[in-house]
Formats: structure tokens, sequence, C-alpha cells
């Protein structure tokens, strides 16, 4: 038989896989054959902030058929490293390197491995593990029909809830982000009840605090809520009520910045106080950088009306995560945490405030963040990012995940598909991983229904993507595959997250499309149910409240894997083409009962074309 040298994914080269929390020991060996006539074998360490690698020499070990192994134990302390290894042999100098996967090769080309090491005091909350996130955008969810004091005159209310949103850009009052459909929080509390049959257990809002336009990413008011949703009564029962039925909310911190028709900038005089916008003397002046006083200062991703914030400047720190802060000052009504709007964008030194701000008001709040990549070794502005480290988030969006399931959907590989998942669950805490956010959809992307069903790319601007509307085919496709993504969402490591609507059919390409009105009457109601079902079955399985995973057979259109944990195993496959497969099953796991799709019979597990299974013993 013949061994790869190194694979990091594999107890036979490394005793715990995955991140480490400092002070922990990792174990490595090193598998040489015979005929390379080794002299010595080093494992080679680097890390961001030394100036060279550093070598540990191994220690020959035992022998393996015609193989030899040679281990090293090293301790190491909070941070990102990389490692590889090198040997000297009677045919030469060699370095043992990483493939496109966890296996190491005799290649000068190839990747280090990463290894990542957490505080060892990183604790996470509990009450989300095994959970379901469902997130909404207010405006657009369910509206209670009561009358709203205080409205600005300058928005445009839509009378008919289910029209396509505005996507123009006209001088005219309805427009892009000033159409209004009146969505509410009094609406919310009054669907507690439907979200507690989808199993709901957190409830992810995006912005409610005031400001100028729809979506709220450009706030206003940090202190007050927009009236349009509501007052700060109305949150509170929310809250309240929520809570009765064992559900929590979140709420959307936009802290990179403000908009400019806000109570801090106040460009166009809207408020009373002096805004910074209006002179240097304004309270507000140093929370911003201009460049020339006062048409031209940093805004996010240069648009005018999104002024950038000085994170670290002390008045704004302090008013975001100060004792009487924004952030304290609603989790003392009640919310059981944060999502970090842009958490790439924040500094490290205004993150390490927020959590301390966060934890030190409740240790069970939840501080998620906005990272679409790999939040462990993402690097922005410069350096290199510690997100997962125990003193900043607590875990983050997790884009990779959803872009590995539609990718496999839309004719990906089963392997392509098991190796992000694993290289996800290789990096991350194991803290991190039982709290990822694992969206196949959000407010800032198409419509998991309409990606699925849409054949080649979609539209790019947004007079097509008006136009463009499924095909009765690509409708029935696209749900089809949206069950199997539904499925692998809510069984893979993490907390699945439901984007209002999703569970009901809804469709649209891009903002503003992927924000219409939830469908009420309308639902596609075999989704629905199927939703209905997932959150039944999570509930139920205690299997899900732990990160242990274990892939079984992943190939080609194939995906299917272990959930483990608290005496319970459930499995999980998924045949993502169109052609019938059939898995034969370890004798272990012949016993276990169907959740979903068919049961074992003399050992193999069939699987219809698009099919499915969910077994659990």
């Amino acid at each position: 038989m013949q061994y790869y040298p190194f694979d990091s994914r594999n107890p036979l080269y490394r005793e715990k896989i995955g991140a480490l929390a400092e002070g922990e020991t990792l174990r490595l060996r090193l598998l040489l054959h015979r005929d390379a006539n080794v002299y010595k074998a080093f494992l080679v360490l680097r890390n961001d902030e030394w100036d060279t690698p550093r070598e540990i020499c191994m220690t020959e070990g035992e022998w393996l058929a015609d193989y030899r192994f040679y281990s090293c134990e090293i301790t190491l302390t909070e941070g990102l490293y990389w490692y590889s290894f090198r040997y000297t042999s009677a045919h030469g100098e060699f370095k043992v390197t990483k493939t496109e996967t966890s296996l190491g090769i005799v290649s000068s080309e190839g990747e280090a491995w990463q290894q990542t090491v957490y505080a060892r005091d990183f604790s996470t909350p509990d009450w989300l593990a095994g959970g379901i996130i469902y997130q909404i955008f207010p405006d657009r969810f369910y509206s209670s029909g009561e009358k709203k004091q205080g409205i600005p005159e300058d928005r445009f209310i839509c009378n008919d809830w289910y029209k396509q949103p505005e996507f123009r850009q006209p001088k005219e009052k309805c427009r892009l982000g000033n159409d209004y459909y009146g969505g509410d929080l009094k609406g919310i509390t009054l669907k507690l009840d439907y979200l507690k049959e989808l199993g709901v257990s957190c409830i992810y809002l995006n912005p409610i605090f005031e400001a100028h336009s729809n979506h709220r990413y450009n706030t206003a008011d940090y202190m007050k809520i927009d009236p349009h949703l509501g007052t700060e009564a109305d949150l509170e029962e929310l809250i309240c009520e929520a809570k009765k039925r064992g559900i929590n909310l979140i709420l959307d911190g936009v802290f990179s910045h403000t908009g400019d028709d806000s109570i801090y900038f106040n460009r166009y005089g809207r408020y009373l106080s002096a805004g910074a916008a209006q002179t240097p003397d304004s309270p507000y002046y140093s929370w911003y950088s201009f460049k020339e006083y006062p048409h031209k200062y940093n805004a996010w991703w240069d648009i005018a009306s999104l002024p950038e914030t000085n994170e670290n400047d002390l008045s704004f720190s302090s008013f975001i995560t100060g004792e009487s802060g924004v952030l304290r000052y609603w989790l003392k009504k009640g919310i059981k945490g944060w999502r970090l709007d842009v958490a790439d964008e924040l500094p490290d030194d205004f993150l390490d405030k927020i959590r301390l701000a966060v934890k030190s008001e409740d240790s069970e709040s939840y501080l998620l963040g906005e990272v679409w990549e790999d939040a462990t070794n993402k690097i922005s502005y410069g350096s290199r990012r510690r997100f997962l480290r125990g003193r900043q988030l607590d875990s983050v969006m997790n884009y990779p995940f959803a872009n590995a399931i539609v990718e496999l959907l839309k004719g990906g590989s089963g392997e392509k598909f098991i190796n992000t998942v694993l290289s996800i669950t290789e990096n991350y805490p194991p803290q991190a991983i039982k709290l990822l956010m694992n969206h196949i959809g959000t407010h800032d992307t198409a419509r998991i229904l309409t990606r699925l069903g849409t054949d080649g790319e979609l539209p790019s601007d947004r007079e097509a993507q008006s136009q463009a509307r499924l095909t009765p085919e690509q409708y029935t496709r696209g749900t089809a595959l949206l069950k199997l993504a539904a499925l692998l969402q809510f069984t893979l490591p993490g907390v699945p997250s439901v984007y209002y609507g999703d569970e009901a059919g809804l469709t649209g390409f891009g903002d503003p499309f992927c924000r219409a009105a939830y469908p009420w009457g309308r639902e596609n109601t075999e989704l629905l149910e199927f939703y209905r079902t997932l959150g039944k079955i999570r509930r139920n399985s205690p299997a899900f409240k732990e990160t242990e995973f274990v892939p079984l057979n992943c190939s080609e259109s194939l995906v299917s894997y272990l959930r483990k944990g608290s005496g319970n195993t459930v499995l999980v496959a998924v045949n993502c083409g169109g052609t019938e497969r059939e898995m034969l099953l370890h004798y272990e796991l012949r016993s276990l009962n169907p959740l979903l799709g068919n049961k074992t019979e003399n050992g193999k597990l069939r699987l219809e074309g698009w099919g499915f299974a969910l077994l659990s013993d």
C-alpha cells in the first residue's frame, strides 16, 4: 500500500485535527519511504510576525511497512501559523508541501498547511448551537397595519404589497431605496408563531434604527427606532413575545459609516443639532475625515451618502462601546447579540472594544461578523485579521459554505464541495464552527431559488433583472435544487440561516429584487412544508448541536456525510445529479432509520436523481 507523506485531516499524521487552543501541544508525524534514504527531517514553521521561518528537527520513529515515521511536538501561542516539511537525504534536499486538498506530496511548488491557535479562554454562547436563524428585512416581512407617527414626508409609501421593488434612480420620490412597504416590528410579533413552526431560535433583523432609506444601512440615529418600524416599546414587546417562544433577537450594527443625512453628519440640515458637515465645532466632527471641508470626505466605497467613521476616534468608539453606549443600550433592552456589518472593514482595536462591551453586558450574547472569505486567514487593510482567535467575534457569516452549495448544485463536484467544508472546519476554532451562520442567500445576494433555477450567469444590470423571470421549467428545477440546498444547509456544521421568504419560494435577482415582500397567501406550500420538516428534524437531533463531521462518499454528484454528537448519529446523503445512485453502507450504519427519503435495503441506500436521504439512530 502506498501512503502520502502527510495528511492534515488524518489522525495517522496528527493527534488532533483542526485549530488548537493556546498552550495545546501540536503533534505531527511525517511518513517517508525507505527508498528516500532520509538523513534528517524538519518541520518548517512560519508566522506573519517572524522575519524568517523556524525549523524543528523531527525524531525518527517506528516503521509502517516500507515507510518510516518522523515526529515532533511543539506548543504554540495564540496566532496564525503555516507549516511544511523539509528533509535531507542521499538523493538531495526535498520539501513536502500541501496540494489543493489536505494531502502532502514531495514538491517545492505546493502550499503550506495552516494552523490556527486561539485564546484558551475563547468561549461562545450555547443557546444557539443546534438552532435556526431567520433573517428579516423589516420593511418587507409583515405589516401590522397600525398607523405610525413621525414618518418623514419625503418617503414613498407603496400600497401594493406584491409590487416589485423600485430599481430606478429618478429624481421623483419613488426611487431605489425610497419605497417603503410598511413591514414593522408589530408585524413580526404577529408572525412569531409562524416562525416557531419553522423551528426558529434566533431572529436576525437587518437595521432597524432611524435612517432615510428602506435598507437602513445609512444610519441617521443609533438611539432611535425608525418610525416606519414602530417604537422602542414595539421592540421590547417583540423581544418579550419572542422569548416566550424560545426565540432570541440580534440586531444589525452598522458602524463603519453613517448616513450623510443623519444627526451626526447632517449634510442637509434635517436635524436641529449641528452635524459634522455643518461646523467643525460639532461634537461629531472628529468622527469623520474631511479632505476639503465640507464637501469632500472619506466615504464608504466612495459613496458620498455614506461618510466613513473614524472608528478609533475616542469620542466615536465610546459612543458605540462605552458603558452607556449603543451596544449596551440595546442589549439592556433584551436583544441577544449583534451582527456587525462589514466586520472586515472595522479596525482590530475597535473590534476588541466591541467584544469587551458586548460580553461585559451579557456573556451569552452572540457576536456575528460579516466576512465573505475564510475569516481565519483574511487580510484586509494590509494586515492579517484575528476575528476568530477569541478576542473579537464569536463567528461569521459562512459565505464559503454558501458558495460551495450553489456551485455543487450547478454542476460542481462532490469532492470539491467537501474539501471546502473540511477546509473551514479545519481552520476555524470549534467554538466558532458551531455558531457559523450558514446562509444560502441574504439581502446582498440574488434569491437562492433564482440562482439555482437560472441557467448560466445572472443578468448584470438592474434594467435586465427587472424584466427577467424564471420560466415554469426553471422554477420547478430551482425548487427541486433548493430542497437539496436546504438539506445541506440544515445539516452541515454551524447554524442554518433562512432568509425570509426563501422557504416560501420567493424569487428575485440582486438588490433590490432580492428584497421583495414576503408572499403571504401566495406561498409555495410544498417548499414551506419541507422547511418545516427540516426544522423539526434539526430540533430533535442532538448531533446538530456538535461539530463532529465525518465525510463518507463524496465524488462527482454524490455527497454523503455523518453528523455525530450526544449519542446521536445522522447520515446525510444527497444526489446532485439526474441519474439514480446507490450507496453501500458500512455495517454499523445499516440499522439507521429514515427521517427523509428511502430506507436502507440489503445494506444499500438508493437515491433517485436529485434525491436525498436523512437517516438517524
